[in-house]
């Protein structure tokens, strides 16, 4: 499975409760836009965030940002409420992040309700409790799943350790094997100290770093941060260009760009570079 580059970056995620910051959300700059209907919501206005969602939705599917929905988990009266309502929806999401999964009933569930002809939404799993991490190698391989994408708050909880980079170390390297194992992408859990942008640039880069595809926002000045980390530089776009250049003209045989001997894995990095630049570039303007 390749995952479409277009979901990788930085996602941001809005209340789906608080229709008047839609608009924001959307305008943002993220490469996603979620609604969430889950543990933002307060239990006495789900229905309401259900019914307002739908504002979320109003452009033609592929425009960017991608829009999604983080439903509650599909195995919860409120999940299944969430997915009725959604299924309805005149304008439906491109992605559904599914929270609390833990196995590949999640995805038979979700894509049961809500896939029909011509719509099958990329279903995201959110990685956030001790079970799910032991079940990874199982949950990457589940039919629809198009990526996977770590909670940290619920994670650190569940097994009593901190929110740290070194205590969830292990958590995020177990994710991003088994996402690169099945080919798809593995989104970072939000940084939620607001106000130290620094920490957060480190934390960015440091997941940029082992492995992840993005990572996710929860208010708006964190996203130049993270769209900065997460989006390639001039040199490492010349850089992949040369190489894939050098790579076609020597017919795929090992060739010599610079001062590095080039071989298929780094040829295919700087193709996904490259990808990755394109689903970012408006059409008509040059990278």
């Amino acid at each position: 499975m390749t995952q479409p580059p277009a979901l990788a970056g930085a996602w941001f995620i809005t209340p789906g409760h608080s229709p008047a910051r839609f608009p924001a959300a959307l305008g943002s700059g993220a490469d996603v836009a979620l609604v969430d209907l889950e543990d933002s919501v307060p239990a006495a206005v789900k229905a309401q965030a259900r019914q307002d969602a739908t504002a979320f939705f109003t452009s033609a599917a592929g425009t960017r940002p991608v829009r999604g929905v983080r439903i509650s988990s599909p195995t919860t009266r409120d999940g299944i409420l969430d997915l009725a309502a959604i299924a309805d929806y005149p304008v439906r999401p491109d992605l559904v992040l599914i929270p609390k999964a833990e196995s590949a009933r999640d995805f038979e569930i979700t894509a049961g309700a809500l896939d029909a002809p011509g719509y099958t939404p990329h279903l995201y799993a959110l990685i956030e409790t001790p079970r799910a991490v032991e079940e990874l190698p199982s949950i990457v391989r589940a039919d629809r799943i198009a990526g996977v994408a770590f909670g940290t708050a619920d994670y650190a909880t569940a097994t009593g350790c901190s929110k740290d980079w070194e205590a969830l170390l292990h958590a995020r390297s177990a994710l991003v094997t088994s996402a690169a194992a099945a080919g798809i992408h593995a989104i970072d859990a939000p940084f939620f100290d607001l106000d130290d942008l620094v920490a957060l640039r480190h934390e960015s880069e440091r997941a940029r770093d082992l492995g992840f595809a993005g990572k996710c926002c929860v208010h708006p000045r964190q996203l130049p941060i993270v769209t900065d980390v997460f989006t390639p530089t001039s040199e490492q776009i010349a850089a992949a260009r040369a190489i894939v250049a050098a790579a076609d003209e020597a017919g795929g045989r090992i060739v010599r760009v610079g001062e590095q001997m080039v071989g298929p894995p780094m040829v295919k990095a700087a193709q996904a570079l490259l990808a990755r630049v394109a689903a970012r570039t408006p059409s008509g303007v040059s990278a």
